[in-house]
């Protein structure tokens, strides 16, 4: 005898979907701890990466969703 089974109702996101939310949420999580660092360096600090202190501002003052362009695909 042969049964079958059938869900009802919102389907299981994927692994991969699961893996890439959670991916994307780390990267985020990172994303937002840089700018958090960069907007705490000292103008010495900034002198040596080679960033001025009005881009390093406005970088910082990026919202977490303002991705880099090599980010999106």
């Amino acid at each position: 005898m042969t049964t079958t089974t059938k869900s009802f109702g919102a389907t299981r996101p994927q692994t991969a979907e699961i893996k890439s939310v959670f991916a994307n949420f780390v990267d985020f999580a990172a994303l937002y701890r840089q700018r958090r660092a960069l907007a705490r360096l000292d103008a010495n600090a900034l002198s040596d990466i080679g960033v001025s202190a009005d881009a390093a501002k406005a970088e910082a003052a990026r919202p977490v969703w303002d991705v880099p362009t090599g980010w999106r695909a």
